[in-house]
């Protein structure tokens, strides 16, 4: 049976690449909001796997065996197919051709001055970067923006670039072709800023794959529970009777996101008194990321029982993106005189 379409105005397009398992830093910093904007908008959100392969490309093993995992993360967590439509980037082709057509307009200047680009090349220095493929992902992602002809596009501070290259897109492409067929043109998408993930890892610094500090949704208790109860803390205390500083301890950061304001007292007058040890402190912490995993592993268990069905809500979500995706590229052809057919 056929998913119904979500009924709101607004279009919201947000991607991830699946290029590793999904962790609470991505849950705590990218898909509540996602959670949110499925309520409020007609979202689209995508698994962004050709994007991987511009960094991932010598070994896209990687990318197949991450996909279906990180649908069923989505899933688990809450991201509802009847509220946004999931597909997968590469089943729907006229992202490829969008991103063709557009690159013949678009300066090679605006990709190289996009700030990311020197950036990654000089975070990832194992990899060979220097590919036509990289250069233009951000176009491809412009791509992505506007074959949807998304209003909305949920970013962090530091992707706010990429969408105001693909509102000068936008706005060339209209230049060069509307004034002279009339009708169609490009919207020029706005960002809609997101707050920094706040999701520390267990070492304090943000969780990340890279920094080795993560715990995965759907990671095993016992693993999740081995790693909160060793992981530092302040290193003035020494010994159970020393006092200590929660805000040196990256305990406490956690209790920023899990812990209510009654438990966040106990632990100030606790530590600074040296009345409660560090074990104390973490065992509500432990308690409640355990309690919020076990509710994403039980969800993800029933699509892992029935990967038929999760395969069902990705064709579906394909072709509905398709037939999108089907309808701007025919105006983008007719407004570029490519469109020959009557």
């Amino acid at each position: 049976m056929s998913l119904p379409a979500a009924p709101k105005s607004k279009r919201v397009l947000s991607g991830m690449r699946p290029t590793g398992t999904l962790h609470l830093g991505h849950y705590h910093g990218v898909l509540k909001n996602w959670l949110r904007l499925q309520q409020e908008y007609r979202c689209f959100f995508f698994v962004a796997d050709w994007h991987a392969l511009t960094t991932h490309y010598e070994d896209p093993r990687i990318i197949g065996e991450n996909l279906w995992s990180m649908v069923i993360d989505w899933l688990a967590v809450g991201i509802d197919p009847a509220l946004a439509t999931l597909f997968v980037q590469s089943r729907v082709p006229e992202h490829a051709e969008l991103h063709l057509l557009l690159s013949m307009v678009t300066p090679l200047s605006w990709l190289e001055r996009v700030p990311s680009y020197k950036d990654q090349q000089e975070r990832l220095k194992g990899l060979d970067l220097a590919t036509y493929g990289f250069l233009g992902y951000p176009l491809l992602q412009s791509a992505d923006i506007l074959i949807y002809q998304a209003n909305l596009v949920p970013v962090g501070e530091d992707q706010v670039a990429h969408i105001e290259l693909t509102r000068e897109v936008a706005r060339r492409f209209n230049h060069l072709y509307t004034k002279q067929r009339g009708g169609f043109a490009l919207p020029e998408p706005a960002s809609l800023l997101t707050p920094a993930s706040k999701m520390p890892g267990l070492d304090g610094q943000k969780m990340s794959k890279s920094y080795g500090n993560t715990i995965a949704l759907r990671e095993a208790p016992a693993s999740i529970e081995k790693k909160l109860r060793t992981m530092p803390t302040d290193p003035a205390r020494m010994r159970r009777k020393d006092p200590g500083t929660p805000e040196k301890c990256p305990v406490w950061q956690l209790h920023g996101i899990y812990s209510a304001e009654d438990t966040k007292a106990w632990v100030q007058q606790g530590c600074h008194s040296a009345e409660i040890g560090c074990l104390d402190c973490k065992k509500p912490v432990i308690d409640a990321i355990l309690t919020e995993t076990a509710v994403f592993r039980e969800r993800a268990q029933e699509y892992l029982d029935d990967m038929g069905w999760v395969h069902n809500i990705i064709d579906e979500g394909c072709a509905k993106a398709q037939q999108v995706a089907q309808e701007t590229l025919g105006e983008v052809r007719h407004a570029m005189g490519i469109r020959y057919t009557p």
